[in-house]
């Protein structure tokens, strides 16, 4: 699907210049890029410490306490709840250790099912979807689906229209689909989690993409009314 966009927006938005050609996909922890003989390769992470990973999510403001009632699905579900997670990578080819991976907010439903806002940009597919089964004491098996996809932006106008200055042709490809699979073990406090997670990225044919899969360590803390504001 192509969109014109005028040249303040596409600079604005997108940090453009006028003849800027990106072919990257990027959803939900996966950042990959097409070469130039067609095939997708991982872009390794730039390597970021947890302490600055954390500072996109440092307290704008104190928030007054809130007395709440005990939910009754916790009690049923002790996952259930919004977190802020972090996936770090070790122990793959090409990825130093220690690199972050994503680092966004996940909410675990009662039901068994779960969302993702990745940090990656919006624009790459940033929001997807998984279920979760309890395989243990505290313990939690997660599948995770994403649907990643990457722009191709260019002054060329689309097919037909005569060239007009300020325009911007912008095509939005799908690259394939994914998989985060996460094990991980909840505190006994219930306030937060750590385990292991296999980032698997396949293309359209459903070949896995060089580089992947991708593992690391999964870490969680739980979010509740009473959590400060964040900020990047």
């Amino acid at each position: 699907m192509n969109i014109r966009l005028q040249t303040a927006v596409a600079v604005a938005l997108m940090g453009l210049s006028a003849v800027a050609v990106t072919h990257r996909a990027e959803a939900c922890g996966l950042n990959l890029i097409r070469g130039a003989n067609g095939q997708w390769q991982i872009v390794p992470p730039a390597t970021m410490s947890v302490s600055a990973a954390r500072q996109m999510f440092l307290a704008a403001a104190p928030a007054s306490r809130t007395q709440a009632m005990p939910n009754p699905l916790r009690a049923l579900e002790p996952i259930a709840g919004l977190y802020e997670v972090t996936l770090i990578a070790e122990g793959t080819p090409g990825v130093a250790n220690g690199s972050v991976v994503d680092h966004g907010y996940s909410v675990w439903h009662a039901d068994g099912s779960e969302i993702m806002n990745s940090g990656r940009p919006a624009g790459d597919t940033n929001f997807c979807l998984g279920t979760w089964a309890q395989t243990g004491k505290r313990t939690y098996k997660l599948n995770h689906f994403t649907l990643s996809w990457f722009q191709s932006v260019g002054a060329t106008p689309d097919p037909g229209v005569p060239p007009l200055p300020g325009l911007y042709s912008v095509n939005n490809i799908f690259a394939g689909p994914g998989n985060i699979s996460e094990t991980i073990t909840l505190a006994k406090d219930h306030q937060s989690f750590t385990g292991s997670f296999t980032i698997t990225q396949y293309d359209r044919s459903g070949n896995v993409v060089p580089g992947f899969p991708i593992t690391g360590n999964a870490y969680g803390t739980r979010l509740t009314i009473n959590s400060p504001p964040f900020s990047y």
